[in-house]
């Protein structure tokens, strides 16, 4: 898809990165959108799994989950992990560079909205040697 400040955005318009844990639809980011500020998408967690331990130098992350249950952990400012159980309608801000990992913990796909500031961490998660990606408009098949 071009850099063409885009408006409107579908799933379909968009890569997908699938990884062992999960999917992520990247709906607005600098190579889709020419958004400059923030990036938002769409992942989907696996029953049992989830995206580990890590974090986003000098980038904030907000989460809001839309269905599903999990554990959400977020280390506190001494670095002890906070863990709590979210579900639909709950939101998750994880300050910048602050560790913390999402892990479903229900039966059915955890869907969740992922917004970015600044944009950065989608792209490195593109770069992963796990990442599989799966072009726009294409189904993704797991094995």
């Amino acid at each position: 898809m071009a850099n063409d400040d885009r408006r409107f955005v579908s799933a379909d318009d968009v890569e997908t990165q699938v990884f062992d844990w999960g999917t992520l639809k990247w709906l607005s980011e600098p190579r889709v959108t020419n958004a400059k500020r923030i990036a938002a998408g769409v992942v989907i967690l696996e029953p049992g799994k989830g995206h580990t331990r890590h974090n986003h130098p000098g980038v904030e992350e907000i989460l809001y989950v839309i269905s599903g249950t999990g554990i959400q952990m977020v280390e506190d400012a001494e670095g002890q992990p906070m863990r709590r159980a979210v579900a639909a309608g709950d939101l998750v801000h994880i300050p910048a560079d602050v560790f913390h990992e999402t892990i479903n913990t229900g039966w059915e796909p955890m869907r969740i909205l992922a917004v970015y500031s600044p944009p950065g961490p989608e792209a490195l998660l593109r770069a992963m040697t796990e990442c599989q990606i799966v072009p726009a408009g294409e189904i993704p098949r797991r094995s």
